[in-house]
């Protein structure tokens, strides 16, 4: 098949048990899935069977009793994804980790490292951490407000940016006959004094093929989406209606433009959870199976997680979604305001806007040929460079894979062999020059 058409990209969100509430209930769903890195293993496989791009594994730093199970029992991404860089040889690998409670040096190492082991296949998806109790944790009185969270992420990935490029790419010489192991014209210390980083630097260990791991960032409020397009190299992003994506596609790809970068340098990944069935009404039925697990109980505390696990509880069901105010504005801010809005747009009780919130119908669901039409809609249109495929049912993943990539591969619109040997390649990034190389080359 020929490169010249641009194609859709696609990553899978590995998700344990679900990212349902009550998912982990079903009969199809292994119960402790969120710590089977047998199960983790099959999933890598068989998404690089269907030439997906990536895996990616979120996050987070605070649970308490009513979270839901797979945050309450999981693997560390990192250490999951160093446990999976060799069940592949294609599959991209995203962790999600945050600026907020860790150290640019080590994370600047460890993802360097994770890209080494890989042969240049990591990404690094930067959050800020949405929820308060995450400082509490890490020895902090309190959790810092919004914005300055992205003051910080700003000045965390110049630096770990600053620590990776310490080596340049031939400063390795490993020249036994002369003794000299690394030509010291070629390592360079990074000496950044910052406004909440010190950081002298080198790392101590070189870049990989890929140059960089890949930025990837999920920020929807403005100063989210600002710092997406300014530093991410793919944001990730979730919209009900394709004209909202594409709204929000437009409004990052200029914003992108204004930072003085190429639309193209920014990839947008609207995350989807496809149903698949063999009829409509066979996707329906899959849907209805996971959703019919979830009690209003359990809707209700899944909603408060977001509004900083706001006791829900204590309010009317079916009457009108109670007033927050700002709650929530410190956490999950696009998120909550979208919630708050829609549910008085729309006259929505407690009861409906929680079990929307704990089981949302996918867009994306019916026959194979159903979801492939949506998907070329969307990429077609503009709303979408690519998607992040979540497990909305069991076995999601594999029928995907079996039953709608080969319909995308027959329309021209997804490969069918990988391009490249990196997730950048087979992204379509380019490889970030080393800034020290640079500077010295010839004019």
């Amino acid at each position: 098949m020929s490169n010249s058409r641009k194609q859709l990209k696609l990553g899978a969100l590995l998700h344990g048990v679900g990212g349902n509430p009550a998912m982990w209930r079903h009969p199809d769903t292994l119960p402790d899935a969120s710590v089977n890195i047998e199960l983790y293993k099959r999933w890598v496989r068989k998404a690089e069977e269907g030439k997906l791009d990536l895996i990616f594994i979120a996050d987070g730093l605070y649970i308490n009793e009513k979270s839901i199970p797979h945050f309450q029992n999981r693997f560390e991404p990192l250490t999951l994804l160093s446990a999976l860089a060799s069940a592949s040889t294609n599959i991209g690998l995203v962790a999600t980790l945050s600026t907020s409670y860790s150290e640019p040096f080590t994370v600047a190492r460890q993802f360097a490292s994770l890209d080494m082991l890989s042969g240049g296949r990591a990404g690094w998806n930067i959050v800020t951490s949405p929820l308060e109790g995450s400082a509490l944790n890490y020895g902090k009185k309190e959790h810092p407000e919004h914005d300055l969270r992205y003051r910080i992420a700003t000045e965390y990935l110049q630096v770990t940016r600053g620590l990776w490029d310490s080596w340049e790419d031939d400063a390795f010489v490993r020249d036994k006959a002369s003794g000299v192991f690394f030509d010291p014209a070629k390592v360079h210390p990074l000496n950044h004094e910052g406004e909440f980083f010190s950081v002298k630097g080198p790392l101590n260990i070189a870049r990989s093929k890929q140059g960089q791991p890949v930025i990837f960032q999920a920020g929807a409020s403005e100063v989210g989406k600002n710092y997406a397009a300014k530093e991410a190299d793919a944001i990730f992003t979730g919209h009900e209606t394709i004209e909202d994506a594409i709204a929000f596609y437009q409004d990052v790809k200029s914003r992108a433009v204004a930072f003085g970068r190429s639309a193209d340098e920014v990839l947008v990944f609207p995350g989807i959870g496809p149903i698949v069935g063999a009829t409509e009404e066979e996707a329906e039925r899959k849907y209805q199976e996971v959703a019919g697990l979830v009690t209003i109980d359990t809707a209700l505390n899944y909603l408060g997680r977001f509004f900083e696990h706001h006791d829900f509880s204590q309010y009317a069901l079916d009457e009108p979604f109670p007033e927050l105010g700002e709650l929530g504005r410190n956490s999950f801010q696009s998120g909550t305001d979208k919630i708050k809005k829609d549910a008085k747009e729309r006259g929505l009780t407690l009861r409906q806007v929680a079990l929307q919130a704990a089981t949302p119908r996918s867009t994306f669901i019916g026959t194979p040929e159903r979801v492939a039409d949506l998907l070329e809609e969307w990429f077609v249109r503009g709303a979408a460079d690519g998607f992040m495929l979540a497990e909305a049912v069991p076995n999601g993943l594999s029928d995907f894979v079996d039953l709608v990539v080969p319909i995308l591969q027959r329309r021209g619109l997804f490969r069918t062999a990988y391009e490249s040997g990196t997730l950048r390649g087979n992204l379509g990034l380019p490889i970030p020059e080393n800034r020290y190389a640079k500077a010295n080359a010839p004019i």
